[in-house]
């Protein structure tokens, strides 16, 4: 069986624009108390530096909330030291000391209020990063820590997305929205107390307004997260249909798809257009009708407000000071309405993130062997039974004996089992039944760190990172020299290609390098030649070459298997003619065994294959 094909998904969002910020918006955890629960539990190593910092959050707040009240008796202080004497003749005795004072107070309160919000700014913003920190590694260990099989059902976009936007989403959330329902509900209750302190009268007027304003947040966040939901639906569909289109452009004009391409885009843009629309003019309309209803409650403090002047109750500086807490009050409903979906939000996010770390790990093999004595090249599968799920057996009855130093080819149809054999040998996946012995130990006793050690890669899919020639090579032994190095790639046959490049070894690859994938293959086969193992693994390891390149790799891998134990899947079958031993596989049994020659004298599976395979080449040579 071949590797599993898995479709890797675009992730939508990404970055920290817009459409990162969206990407939750409104939508519900399965259980957001069980969430919040994990979510706490992660940040209980920083709790000394959240509650400072919410205490000065508080206490900002607070010291803000002073300042209508103070502004009011200095107010009251000036109006007190005016008195009329008759028509156009004033009396001015103001206690200016008392102002002065007031006023140096209030500038007192208002820096120590900055300073604080900066402080608490500070140390929110760096638990958010040092959380973040803390999933990433979570995550990163347990990517580790994971069986392959998770992968062969997940796509790897989904998992790129946990690491990336859902851990971003909990960061942000929170930041934002633990300060601001904090410092809401501080100023809620601080200025109702300042309020009732001035006028109970004008305090009951504010409130008489707050029911129509939790009404108007109610109706209109309800009715923009059905629109969010459906913008984030619509926008994964349009990212992955560009993706889609993006990858397969050439075929698109050659089969002169664009027109239907176009089509399906204008519908889902459109589609996108008028969801994203909705949910942005009915998120937009939260600020003007709160301030609409605010500017209600204005009105009747002001008009309310004169009347208790004008009959003495209430001095003039007061009602200023209630016109300016009338102002501040209807804020923080709008402020915890939101921070309620920031912190959902959150919960979405962080279940997402949480259900990854708690998927099924690969068992703890720290009891067993790390090392494996004698590095022969040895290898005996014993009756080794294979299934990716229970019903779906691969490998039945497997049995083989490689001695140190032969080249094991393994052939076979797509589906065969060949590359779930290697995996096995990698102990990639762990076997149903039976035992592979390796250099005499058992696999079940050799931890996969050890098993791992034995084996140089090349794969059919040529993976590079962005980084210098000298490090991609020297990737699977860090050890090796310069010598070491430029010897692998002289065998390889890519020396010349990497001298050739600015700076040479030296050259840095990256995906804009324009190395083309016959050129990276080689270099991947130069990397298993640095790695120095017994035994070596060849996963169509030519199947992105030239015919004459092919030819020179097969003499540099004739050198390089040398007295080392190879595996070699191929499709290309005249790449193994020279193998000690050719394994016909299908449907996870080996139905033919031997060399090239004994093979093709059966006449039997893989002397059909071969035949195949030449007859086509003839066909072409004669169009």
């Amino acid at each position: 069986m071949q590797a599993s094909n898995k479709k890797t998904t675009p992730v939508m969002g990404g970055g920290h624009g817009p459409g990162n910020m969206s990407r939750f918006m409104g939508q519900k955890p399965k259980n957001f108390k069980q969430s919040m629960k994990k979510l706490i539990r992660h940040l209980k190593p920083f709790y000394k530096p959240i509650l400072i910092s919410l205490t000065l959050a508080a206490a900002s707040t607070v010291f803000n909330i002073f300042g209508p009240r103070m502004i009011g008796d200095m107010i009251n202080a000036v109006s007190s030291g005016i008195t009329a004497t008759g028509p156009g003749n004033f009396n001015v005795d103001i206690d200016f000391q008392l102002v002065n004072r007031l006023g140096y107070i209030l500038i007192a309160l208002y820096l120590s209020s900055y300073i604080f919000n900066i402080a608490q700014s500070f140390l929110l913003t760096k638990v958010t990063q040092r959380l973040n920190q803390s999933l990433r590694n979570d995550v990163s260990q347990k990517i580790n820590r994971m069986p392959f099989s998770y992968f062969d059902t997940r796509s790897y976009g989904d998992v790129l997305s946990v690491v990336t936007n859902d851990i971003d989403t909990i960061s942000n959330s929170l930041n934002q929205a633990v300060t601001a329902m904090i410092t809401s509900i501080t100023s809620m209750i601080g200025i109702l107390i300042m309020m009732l302190t001035i006028s109970w009268q004008l305090t009951l007027v504010t409130l008489a307004l707050v029911p129509l304003s939790i009404l108007a947040i109610k109706i209109i966040m309800g009715n923009a997260r059905k629109y969010f939901r459906a913008q984030q639906k619509t926008l994964g569909e349009l990212n992955g249909h560009i993706e889609e289109m993006y990858s397969g452009h050439e075929l698109i004009k050659v089969f002169n798809a664009k027109k239907n391409v176009e089509n399906e885009f204008n519908q889902n843009n459109e589609i996108l257009e008028s969801s994203a629309y909705k949910s942005q003019f009915l998120s937009g309309l939260m600020m003007p009708v709160m301030g609409f209803i605010g500017n209600l409650s204005y009105i009747f403090v002001a008009v309310y407000g004169g009347f208790l002047a004008a009959t003495n109750q209430l001095k003039v500086g007061y009602i200023l000071s209630m016109i300016q807490y009338n102002r501040r009050f209807t804020q923080p409903m709008d402020q915890i309405a939101q921070s309620l979906t920031q912190l959902q939000s959150a919960a979405a996010a962080a279940e997402r993130v949480f259900e990854f770390l708690e998927e099924k790990e690969m068992t703890n093999e720290s009891e067993l062997a790390s090392e494996v004595p004698n590095r022969s090249g040895n290898i005996e599968f014993k009756h080794v039974k294979f299934g990716y799920t229970p019903d779906r057996v691969i490998i039945k009855d497997f049995n083989l004996n490689a001695k140190s130093g032969q080249k094991i080819a393994i052939v076979g149809p797509t589906g065969a089992g060949k590359t779930t054999l290697v995996n096995l040998l990698m102990k990639f996946y762990e076997i149903n039944s039976g035992d592979i012995i390796i250099d005499g130990q058992s696999i079940h006793n050799l931890r996969r760190e050890a098993v791992h050690k034995q084996f140089g890669m090349v794969l059919q899919d040529a993976w590079l990172f962005t980084g210098s020639i000298y490090d991609n090579l020297r990737y699977g032994n860090p050890k090796a020299s310069k010598e070491d190095i430029k010897e692998a790639a002289k065998l390889a046959n890519i020396d010349h290609f990497i001298e050739s490049l600015p700076g040479g070894y030296d050259y840095v690859m990256t995906e804009e390098s324009g190395i083309s994938s016959g050129q990276r293959q080689l270099l991947t086969i130069a990397r298993a030649m640095v790695t120095n193992a017994p035994m070596l693994i060849l996963d169509e390891a030519t199947s992105s070459v030239d015919t004459r390149t092919e030819m020179l790799i097969q003499k540099a891998m004739d050198i390089l298997m040398k007295d080392r134990t190879s595996f070699v899947i191929a499709h290309r079958l005249s790449t193994i003619k020279n193998a000690d031993i050719i394994l016909v596989m299908n449907e996870g049994d080996i139905i033919e065994s031997g060399n090239h020659d004994a093979l093709m004298q059966k006449d039997g599976f893989y002397a059909k294959l071969y035949q195949s395979q030449f007859d086509r080449k003839n066909q072409y040579a004669t169009e």
